[in-house]
């Protein structure tokens, strides 16, 4: 039965007596919603290579949180996810966090490298100009310290958005993946 629900489309749906187009829909949106947050995380391990890799690591505590979450992912050389940490928790439209947090939380894990993310409950995923001003600020402080971050993401709502792709702030700090 959850096979065939997990596959079912808006023309099936819509053959059963009394479900029409509108609902059809919100029943595939249902069904798209249970997928996401019942998805496991990766395991530690897990070799991180782009930024949906790393929001699969961090739905299950921030996809769908109702105030605002700053994680780090914390990476070995080959990129492999040592652990993660929450940060702090804010509101339902700010969290505060710093580059001295941030590197704490690598160092202590003995990691070489991390990935920060953060949601907006929202549902938005757009960049606001604290993320960009603190995306420059932690990536200033990776610089001094030695420790390249990858990638800053936003998750909400289902959704993602990659500072690294669609900013060009890394462009003066030459940080690769």
């Amino acid at each position: 039965m959850f096979k065939v629900m997990r596959s079912v489309t808006a023309e099936e749906l819509q053959k059963i007596h009394g479900i029409g187009e509108a609902k059809a829909a919100t029943i595939l949106a249902a069904i798209e919603l249970g997928k996401r947050v019942f998805q496991p995380a990766p395991p530690k391990g897990t070799i991180i290579d782009d930024p949906a890799t790393a929001v699969a690591f961090l739905t299950p505590d921030l996809m769908w949180a109702t105030e605002e979450k700053f994680a780090v992912l914390m990476l070995d050389v080959k990129h492999r996810v040592l652990g993660h940490k929450i940060i702090s928790i804010g509101s339902q439209t700010e969290t505060i966090a710093t580059p001295a947090e941030i590197f704490r939380s690598i160092l202590k894990a003995g990691a070489v490298r991390g990935i920060v993310a953060h949601n907006h409950p929202s549902g938005s995923v757009e960049p606001s100009p604290q993320d960009l001003w603190l995306t420059e600020h932690i990536l200033e402080a990776s610089k001094v310290m030695g420790i390249p971050i990858l990638d800053h993401v936003i998750l909400g709502a289902g959704n993602f958005a990659s500072i690294r792709q669609t900013s060009t702030i890394w462009n003066n700090y030459g940080q690769e993946w």
